[in-house]
């Protein structure tokens, strides 16, 4: 619980921060993150792989970047200029470097069982 509302480095080393708002490990594998990106900050192509089950993310835009910051990803569920909701573990995913102003996104993700 040392993560708990506390900016961290994101796992990409990117530049991006993120804030662990909420996790849980039952009934359902679940955690919610706030994430910041500032100016340079990027997100190269990859995957999220989990050992077992399906793991879905749902971003939700609290603020998008003047320019750059842009979320991209093969395939979503359900996309709109606020909502982001995709396979992390099965669709390669990455967000454009941010130009200019700043990027923030409230991230949900959650595992199912198989």
């Amino acid at each position: 619980m040392s993560e708990l509302f506390r900016w961290i480095r994101g796992r990409q080393e990117s530049g991006y921060d993120k804030m662990l708002l909420c996790r849980l490990h039952w009934p359902i594998k679940f955690d919610t993150y706030l994430l910041k990106f500032p100016i340079g900050s990027e997100i190269a192509p990859h995957t999220d792989k989990v050992a077992s089950g399906k793991h879905y993310r749902l971003n939700l835009v609290l603020k998008n970047a003047e320019q750059g910051g842009e979320f991209i990803c093969d395939k979503t569920i359900y996309e709109s200029s606020r909502v982001k909701l995709f396979r992390p573990d099965e669709c390669e995913h990455r967000v454009s470097k941010v130009i200019k102003g700043s990027r923030y996104l409230l991230s949900i993700g959650w595992v199912r069982s198989d």
